[in-house]
């Protein structure tokens, strides 16, 4: 049977150990196999959402409790007259590269 499935779509903050280094995890928890749970997070960045998942076994919780409110607020975005102009825009529509081509040399 599932130990945590009352958690299940709640916002939980879990205490585990890998090793012997304790970690501690805020996400949501959408999974409970009855070996192990799953947690989910989505942010935003760089104006797109991303996910993170991952598992950890029932022998590695040391605590899980429900964190009370939900989702932890946001900071405001900054005002637009002061927000940074785009990188993008420097470049002409041109993205840059992360490092400086260096041309190959030759061979002889």
């Amino acid at each position: 049977m599932a130990r945590y499935s009352a958690f299940l779509d709640r916002r939980v903050e879990v205490r585990y150990r890998a090793g012997e280094i304790p970690l501690s995890a805020t996400a949501t928890l959408v999974a409970d196999s009855g070996r192990s749970i799953f947690l989910e997070e989505q942010i935003e960045q760089r104006g797109q959402p991303r996910y993170f998942r991952w598992e950890i076994p029932y022998q590695c919780i040391v605590r899980i409790v429900e964190k009370p409110g939900g989702c932890e607020p946001r900071p405001s975005p900054p005002h637009p007259d002061k927000r940074p102009a785009p990188r993008a825009a420097a470049f002409s529509g041109k993205v840059a590269p992360f490092f400086p081509a260096r041309p190959r040399p030759e061979k002889a």
